[in-house]
Order: C-alpha cells, then structure tokens, then sequence
C-alpha cells in the first residue's frame, strides 16, 4: 500500500522550490499536489493527458476551455486532454490534487 499525508507533501513541495510535486506514479495514472498562492499567475499550457483537479484548500477561478467556475476547498474538475485551462483570481493560496490518465511525462 502506499499513503501519503497532505500535511507531508506540501513540506516537500515547499522544500523543493517548486509549485508542483508528483508524488505517486503509476503505469495508468500519476498523482501530483499543485501549489499556487494568492495573486499567482498560472502558467500551465494544455497537457496531453486527462485530469482531474480536486481542490484541497483555498480559493480560485478555473477557466476550462470557454467556462468558468469558481472552486474552493472539496470543489473538483475534470479536464479534458489539449483543453486549455488555468487558475486565476487567486483570492487564498490553492492547494490542489492533481490526476493525470495515463502518467504524466
């Protein structure tokens, strides 16, 4: 079994420097926490893999394609591969789980 504490991995993504931390990798499927503070800019680029966003703590927007919603804490969203989307008015640091099908390269 594998399991992980939230708590844990944003100690490490932290540590890192990074905004993203993949922490589980698997032959279908790979598992990040994906970090971006309150007035950040998100600078993804549309991925080559579906995923699904599910929000951990904080507050934002998310554009999918032409729609937006506003997420919070429990607010989950798939996106499509090659869909652009981003977060943006960031109005309290966002932590987000991150799965990508098949792993992300």
């Amino acid at each position: 079994m594998k399991a992980f504490r939230l708590d844990e991995l944003e100690a490490e993504r932290a540590a890192n420097d990074g905004a993203y931390l993949q922490f589980l990798r698997e032959r279908n499927m790979s598992v990040g926490l994906y970090a971006l503070d309150a007035g950040d800019n998100d600078p993804q680029q549309p991925h080559r893999q579906d995923e699904v966003y599910m929000v951990v703590s904080g507050r934002a927007s998310i554009t999918v394609g032409m729609e937006t919603t506003e997420v919070a804490r429990g607010s989950v969203v798939y996106v499509p591969a090659g869909v652009p989307h981003k977060f943006h008015h960031i109005s309290e640091d966002l932590r987000v789980l991150v799965v990508f099908s098949p792993p992300e390269r």
